[in-house]
């Protein structure tokens, strides 16, 4: 399971619509045919290399830059190119060396970190990779002027960064961290040559980067410059050290079509998926706006993979044609999809309000509907599996009633007889209470939800709207706080969770964008991340989890099973027990049955 940095806060914590649209979606369902439930595809005889895997994505990547990019398409796009020091094994989820030729040597106190790096690896443009370009990577990412608030939280604790010599690099952090090793060695190394080819990094320490605004003016001027050039040069043409590259930029970036992704014939790790290299010439991710559109082109052969709507499953792809063209299976889909409310509008400051509001959510209606029965209830963003998840939480209630006498005790009533609710402010004006849910368009499953919301709100004296909005748009939107109420979802990784990122109040810029702000969170958070004892972990989170739903920033929604169908002409396709999760390079074509000629 190649991961990294980057796939911690884009994946792990997906700024993206699970199982609501965006990226290689998936949904839950029953029935169909041409199920695969071994989780194993025809694998007979040895992997041969060729023919291309066409994915399907909902929409463009942000961008294309390793740092600024925080959406789940480009997380895709880039993961084959920035393979990171050391990954998670799918099989018995341990970590073990990637770029790195071995685990890190960690200190007693937990305040010294030794990657030692293997001596062959090679950026894909044939220059070598040192300890200089991790040294570098970490200082574009903890340089303030760089666009990377999202990653910056994991990198807080570094107090210093250093080549040791050309293969050691050696962190020291200012305070133990739990998952330090996990979260370090995630970091995806760049090339030093290609995005700071000046060096106007170059005598600026990481400590300097931390105290920033007390550093010289001269190298605040050259700091300031590179993220300049970094958060605007680099947006489509990345270079990283991994199995695949984009050879052409204007040819294979195009906006609105396809992403190209091209083998390295010198890939310093050939024949092994789990460090990275595949098997096909080319990824080809075709951009596929909407869910029926990537169907028809998954059913005519024009993509590989693809991620099925419960509906489509279902009604859409049985019968013997689509059995002898694809495979499917259902599994298990860490994540799930919530409503969050803007803490900073006046309407939803007031928890009083957001409680009332979870109350004209019908989630196990929208689970029979919309997933066939294919979904669970949630009431926390802690997987259900992990130890640190609260199964005593109060269940959820679809009361719409108790919703509108909740809002009456919060000074919410009809007063000017115009049918919508209003709240009597200290000049004698009256707010009314008006609101609008947004999703990302394409996303069958968050209209669903908005729109079975609104009219239960509407029922009730609510003004409420629902909208869809392009993807990038409704990024930078939900980025700057621009919203009111928005259906998005979150994915998990299979390790200890560590909500910082989403919930601390000094997340507003990055990834907590409810702007939900707590004491007693901040002060659980901050001492969750020093704790070494996992039961004392388990106590922390659960108390983090009942404030949670307290407060109700987010309104919960489900976790759904996930059902991805490809094409039977791949071999070697497996499905990991730990994970429910398949690394696509490992999937290979026999010369045969091969379509595509690099």
């Amino acid at each position: 399971m190649i991961g990294a940095l980057r796939t911690l806060s884009v994946l792990s914590l997906l700024t993206a619509l699970v199982a609501c649209g965006g990226g290689e979606e998936s949904g839950g369902g029953s029935g169909g045919a041409a199920l695969d439930p071994d989780g194993l595809a025809a694998s007979n005889g040895d992997p041969v290399r060729g023919d291309w895997m066409v994915r399907a994505l909902s929409a463009d990547p942000e961008n294309l830059n390793p740092l600024t990019s925080s959406d789940v398409g480009a997380s895709k796009v880039l993961e084959p190119i920035f393979p990171p020091l050391i990954t998670l094994d799918s099989e018995t989820l341990e970590l073990e060396p990637v770029i790195a030729r071995e685990l890190p040597e960690i200190s007693d106190d937990h305040l010294s970190y030794v990657y030692r790096l293997r001596d062959d690896v090679t950026f894909s443009d044939g220059r070598p990779l040192t300890a200089h370009d991790v040294v570098f990577t970490v200082k574009a990412t903890k340089n303030p002027r760089v666009r990377a608030p999202h990653l910056r939280n994991y990198y807080q604790s570094i107090r210093s960064c250093v080549a040791v010599d050309e293969h050691t690099v050696r962190f020291d952090m200012r305070e133990p961290y739990f998952k330090n090793d996990f979260v370090l060695g995630l970091l995806q190394p760049m090339p030093r040559h290609h995005y700071d080819a000046e060096d106007l990094l170059a005598g600026i320490s990481v400590e300097e980067l931390d105290g920033f605004d007390a550093m010289p003016a001269a190298k605040q001027e050259r700091a300031t410059e590179f993220a300049k050039r970094f958060n605007s040069d680099f947006n489509r043409n990345p270079l990283g050290p991994g199995a695949y590259y984009i050879r052409d930029p204007e040819q294979d970036v195009r906006t609105g079509e396809r992403v190209v992704l091209h083998r390295r014939d010198d890939y310093w790790a050939p024949g092994e998926p789990e460090r990275g290299d595949g098997w096909v010439d080319r990824i080809v991710f075709r951009i596929v706006n909407d869910r029926e559109a990537a169907l028809v082109a998954f059913k005519s052969g024009e993509v590989d993979v693809v991620g099925l709507t419960p509906l489509q499953h279902v009604r859409q792809t049985s019968g013997k044609r689509f059995e002898e063209r694809a495979l499917k299976r259902v599994h298990v889909s860490p994540s799930y999809s919530y409503i969050g409310w803007n803490n900073e509008r006046p309407i939803l400051s007031d928890r009083r309000v957001r409680r009332a509001l979870r109350h004209f959510v019908d989630k196990k209606s929208l689970i029979e509907r919309v997933l066939f029965g294919l979904g669970v209830p949630v009431e926390s963003h802690i997987f259900v599996e992990r130890p640190e998840h609260h199964d005593g939480l109060p269940e959820h209630v679809f009361d719409p009633d108790l919703g509108k006498k909740l809002l009456a005790e919060a000074g919410w009533r009809d007063r000017d007889g115009d049918g919508v609710l209003d709240r009597e402010e200290p000049d004698g004006s009256r707010l009314p209470l008006r609101l609008e849910i947004i999703t990302a368009s394409g996303s069958d499953t968050g209209k669903a939800v908005g729109l079975a919301v609104i009219d239960e709100m509407k029922r009730a004296g609510i003004d409420a709207s629902f909208r869809q909005i392009d993807w990038t748009i409704l990024l930078d939107r939900v980025k700057n706080g621009e919203f009111d109420a928005v259906i998005m979802g979150w994915g998990l990784n299979h390790t200890p969770p560590d909500p910082y990122q989403v919930w601390h109040s000094s997340q507003h810029q990055g990834s907590n964008h409810v702007r939900f702000s707590n004491a007693e969170v901040d002060r659980i958070l901050e001492q969750y991340r020093l704790e070494f004892d996992p039961a004392r972990r388990v106590e922390l989170m659960r108390r983090f989890q009942e404030i949670v739903h307290e407060e109700q920033p987010y309104t919960f929604l489900f976790m759904s099973k996930a059902i991805t169908a490809w094409d039977r002409r791949f071999h070697g396709v497996r499905w990991y027990e730990k994970t429910s999760d398949t690394n696509l390079l490992e999937w290979w074509v026999p010369v045969e049955l091969q379509r595509y000629q690099d």
